[in-house]
């Protein structure tokens, strides 16, 4: 019994020698500036949101286009629904714009020894810009793909009946 005592407590000396992102989770979070998550988060709030309207316009141009086969009245007619998706991706770039206005940097993030609050302050910011920035990023993909969908849907009725055009824009 001693004997793993004294294992543990040589493991526990050598943990403490280790990094301490190599110990914990919670180390790698706090080491990286909260700067850092801030820009990734309007990264992901602006790319998303673009791939979400590409996803969206994709689906839609795809079935004016084979329903342009059949109907080549509805080329023009449904180019909405396009714009439409669009509407998605200039959604993320007014949100990236919006939290990138919300940063109040400093020139240099250092964390030694004790946080002075408006160091905590900083970090817990820079994760929520993160959150937000997740948060629209796949808001708006999912978006971009239910307005796709919809799209598509009213190209294809209006290929088949011309009066359904207008019914199916409402509901878009």
């Amino acid at each position: 019994m001693p004997e793993l005592m004294e294992m543990d407590y040589k493991e526990h000396v050598n943990a403490a020698a280790m990094p301490c992102y190599q110990t914990s989770w919670l180390c790698v979070f706090e080491a990286v500036s909260p700067y850092m998550w801030s820009y990734m988060g309007i990264a992901f709030a602006l790319g998303i949101s673009v791939i979400g309207a590409a996803w969206g316009i994709f689906l839609t141009g795809s079935s004016i286009v084979g329903g342009g086969i059949k109907a080549p009245r509805i080329s023009s007619k449904n180019l909405v629904s396009i714009i439409f998706c669009e509407a998605v991706a200039i959604y993320g770039v007014i949100m990236a714009i919006i939290m990138a206005n919300k940063i109040e940097g400093s020139l240099i993030f250092e964390v030694s020894g004790k946080l002075e609050p408006w160091q905590a302050q900083t970090m817990v910011s820079g994760w929520c810009l993160f959150a937000v920035g997740l948060s629209v990023g796949f808001s708006n993909l999912f978006c971009g793909v239910c307005v796709g969908v919809s799209g598509s849907g009213c190209a294809l009725a209006d290929a088949q009946r011309p009066e359904m055009f207008v019914k199916m824009l409402i509901v878009e």
